[in-house]
């Protein structure tokens, strides 16, 4: 009966889209907006309805690729300048409230692809609905904005338990296998497969799996055991039992299916069933800080930027106690499938150019009010998702890979990241050991730059009550996080201070220039980077470079930060991994590397969270048997007052390049300095083998 209702009304919802086409009852130039949506809207019904009778398997590559085209042809960047979807040309056409509104509206029906692609048709008709319910407020003339904002206000209120519902089914329900099926049945030396996913398909996608078909099986395989095994080390090094676990879910980008498949089959002889969700697409569900889930690259990137915090157009306390609500009941609904999860392992690309996003004003941005919100929302949230997924019954694993945008050496490069994913495990634990040793008996670390690097920061490490048995750096080795190469702390916040600066840096997809932190105690106190100033013309006044800084500074907050505007140092580590480094040299990608793999290529400092948090009671040991101890620090300590004071919900990894590293000095509790590396060259006795990547 409720399919019934439903597609009763699907059919009355398309029906009027159809009329609504010729008529002339709205005025322009609102009335060229709803007919160009409404056609948008007509091509994703072709697609659903094909889905739902089971014809989508039947259409043929051309087919698929042209229905790819047409529906994302609107946002791609030579088009994107006369596109609703761009809030700039939007308020220019439609009016500067009406237009953010509607390309806001837009931008949500823009996620009816997916909803078509999986058949999912009851998402499919809320829109619809959405959509024609503010087609109506135009019948009569202009309405006030108030009048169109409460309508969408109240769709994400009213469908915000099903929205939520839903992304946690499709993470935690192995019944949810939408992408599974395309994987595991499909024929990949077939690349049209690529178009059955729903997401855009670039050069990129086909590239790379193109490229994985050509591989030959074992080195396929090799790739996958790598990726599987690590999640697996993971459990085993942090003493969890995986044993009690049923499901993981694999995030990846479009183009490694070859790989995804072999990982599938690793786990499943492991009991493991497999999840793959797909990265939201709601901006009830949309993180603004990036995507979590199987995605391809952006069809534009300025277009996912401008609409990063589309959420400002429902956002109040009243929605965030109700998403809140709508939280646990998902989760209590879940229950079962929430303590069978094990955690996610994960694929990541590397190899596009860097993004310098434009900030338009027309685009929607939290208040001070909201942003508040949107913080105290993660705070509360946290805990709920630790008490059906607890942090310490958990693991993850994370690997990247480069794509064909890498350049014209793409091959030779995806031969070496191969090579730096399976480094030799032994010969690292023996080095990094010897690292951890003298880390062991200082006080504090110092870090300094040269050249143009301007870092200079004293870093205080946690004491040790029985050196013994206890340590404070965590030895990294290939499990979590491959590659390996890394020795990391949770330092002491009184007492670290300094600055940390870097030439170029990648977060998410931003490249920050010249990126300078500040610290006092361990917190964050300012904050600047080039992004926008390097763009000024020379005879910029006073007020545009003022104007520009302050740019950086909030591209820093948004996209470092997340929004906070005072952080710890979470994390203070040294990376080993000089083969990385040296092959990032001498095919000049430095700047198209991952944080994944360019943290372990320096010194590295994380703003955000320690890397223990919401697991920092459970023990945690090195190879040689020492409990990890600096697992808390002053802030995360908090939990056992207030955990909302505990916790940032961020983590975000900036490292000094070895060339810009002046040295790196341990300081004992009697003043005696221990050098580990100096002009970027590893001088501690025992660590000569990682130096001779270094030697190009």
């Amino acid at each position: 009966m409720e399919n019934q209702v439903m597609e009763e009304r699907y059919a009355l919802s398309m029906g009027r889209l159809l009329e609504l086409q010729d008529e002339e009852r709205v005025r322009e130039p609102y009335r060229t907006y709803f007919k160009k949506t409404a056609q948008f809207i007509g091509i994703c019904g072709e697609v659903l309805e094909a889905a739902l009778e089971g014809g989508l398997s039947s259409w043929s590559g051309d087919k698929l690729r042209t229905i790819n085209k047409r529906l994302y042809e609107d946002i791609l960047e030579e088009h994107y300048k006369e596109s609703y979807a761009n809030p700039a040309f939007a308020a220019r056409e439609l009016g500067r409230e009406l237009g953010r509104l509607l390309s806001f509206l837009y931008t949500e029906i823009r996620g009816d692809i997916v909803y078509a692609f999986e058949g999912r048709m009851a998402e499919f008709v809320r829109l619809n609905e959405a959509f024609l319910e503010i087609y109506s407020l135009f019948g009569d003339g202009t309405p006030e904005e108030k009048s169109v904002q409460d309508v969408l206000y109240w769709y994400a209120s009213d469908y915000c338990g099903d929205m939520l519902t839903a992304r946690l089914r499709e993470t935690l329900d192995p019944s949810a296998d939408f992408a599974k099926r395309i994987i595991m049945e499909s024929d990949l030396s077939d690349l049209s497969y690529l178009y059955r996913f729903g997401e855009y398909v670039s050069p990129n996608e086909e590239g790379l799996a193109a490229f994985l078909n050509g591989l030959p099986k074992e080195t396929v395989k090799q790739m996958a055991d790598t990726f599987t095994e690590g999640f697996v080390r993971g459990f085993a090094v942090m003493r969890r039992d995986l044993s009690k676990k049923k499901s993981v879910a694999i995030r990846f980008p479009l183009g490694m299916e070859r790989m995804v498949r072999e990982a599938v089959r690793n786990f499943e002889a492991r009991g493991l069933s497999v999840l793959i969700p797909r990265a939201a697409a709601d901006s009830v569900n949309r993180n603004p800080m990036g995507k979590a889930g199987y995605s391809s690259t952006p069809p534009n990137r300025q277009y996912e930027y401008d609409h990063r915090y589309d959420s400002a157009v429902f956002l109040d306390k009243a929605f965030c106690d109700r998403k809140l609500a709508a939280l646990k009941t998902a989760y209590e609904t879940l229950k079962k499938e929430a303590a069978d999860y094990a955690g996610p392992a994960v694929i990541e690309s590397f190899g596009e150019a860097g993004f310098e996003p434009e900030n338009k004003e027309e685009a929607w941005a939290f208040s001070k009010r909201q942003q508040k919100l949107y913080l105290e929302y993660k705070n509360r949230s946290m805990p709920v998702a630790n008490r059906y997924i607890p942090g310490d019954e958990t693991s993850f694993t994370i690997i990247a890979f480069p794509v064909p945008a890498i350049g014209a050496d793409f091959a030779d490069i995806f031969a070496e990241t191969i090579r730096i994913n399976t480094l030799d495990y032994e010969l690292y634990k023996t080095m990094q050991q010897r690292m951890i040793d003298v880390l062991d008996r200082a006080d504090y670390v110092e870090v300094i730059g040269r050249g143009a690097n301007t870092t200079n920061i004293r870093v205080r490490l946690a004491p040790l009550s029985d050196p013994a048995k206890e340590t404070r750096f965590e030895n990294c080795l290939a499990d979590v996080n491959i590659p390996l190469g890394e020795v990391f702390t949770s330092p002491v916040l009184s007492g670290t201070c300094g600055t940390v600066n870097v030439e170029s840096v990648y977060v998410g997809e931003i490249c920050f220039k010249n990126l300078t932190l500040t610290f006092e105690d361990g917190r964050v106190v300012s904050a600047d980077c080039d992004n926008f100033t390097e763009r000024l013309p020379l005879d910029a006044g006073r007020e545009a470079r003022q104007e520009a800084k302050e740019a950086g500074r909030r591209l820093i907050q948004q996209q470092i930060m997340n929004n906070h505007e005072r952080l710890p140092l979470g994390e203070f580590a040294i990376g080993t991994n000089t083969t990385a480094y040296a092959v990032a040299e001498r095919y000049g990608i430095l700047d198209r590397l991952p944080i994944l793999i360019v943290e372990k290529m320096g010194p590295h400092f994380a703003v955000g969270d320690t890397c223990y948090s919401w697991s920092e009671d459970s023990p945690m040991y090195n190879p040689d048997g020492k409990e990890m101890i600096a697992r808390d620090n002053e802030i995360s300590i908090l939990r056992k007052e207030d955990v909302s004071k505990a916790y940032f919900g961020v983590h975000t990894d900036l490292t000094i390049p070895y060339r810009e590293l002046g040295r790196i000095t341990a300081v004992g509790m009697d003043g005696e300095r221990i050098d580990m590396i100096r002009d970027g060259r590893f001088v501690l006795a025992g660590l000569g083998e990682l130096n001779r990547p270094l030697s190009f």
